[in-house]
C-alpha cells in the first residue's frame, strides 16, 4: 500500500494497537476486554469512539472550514463526539437562518 488512508492518519498509536488486538482476537470484544483487563462495556465504548473517529475522518460531505475544524477537534479528542455533533447542528441552523434572511 503506497498511501495511508486519511482515516488511518487521524488515528493515534493507541488506536492502531487497539485495532490490531481487535483483529487478532477475531473481533471478539470479550477477548479484547480480557487482554486489556477491563469490562466488556468499557471495550464497547472504546470501539464506538474509534468508529466515530473513522466516520468523521471519512465524511467529506461538508466543505465548511468550521465543520472540518470541529471534526479535527473530535479526532484529536479535544472535544467529545456528542458535543461536536451539537455544535455542528447549531452552526448549520444559524447558517441556514442567515442564508434565508
Amino acid at each position: 500500500m503506497d498511501t495511508v488512508p486519511m482515516w488511518m492518519k487521524n488515528l493515534d498509536d493507541e488506536d492502531m494497537i487497539f485495532i490490531k488486538r481487535f483483529l487478532l482476537a477475531s473481533g471478539s470484544l470479550k477477548e479484547v476486554a480480557k487482554l486489556y483487563g477491563v469490562t466488556y462495556p468499557t471495550v464497547r465504548v472504546r470501539l464506538n469512539k474509534l468508529i466515530d473517529k473513522i466516520k468523521l475522518a471519512e465524511d467529506k460531505t461538508d466543505n465548511d472550514e468550521f465543520v472540518e475544524l470541529i471534526k479535527r477537534y473530535v479526532i484529536d479528542e479535544d472535544i467529545e463526539f456528542d458535543v461536536a455533533k451539537n455544535l455542528i447542528t447549531e452552526y448549520k441552523k444559524i447558517k441556514e437562518k442567515a442564508k434565508n434572511g
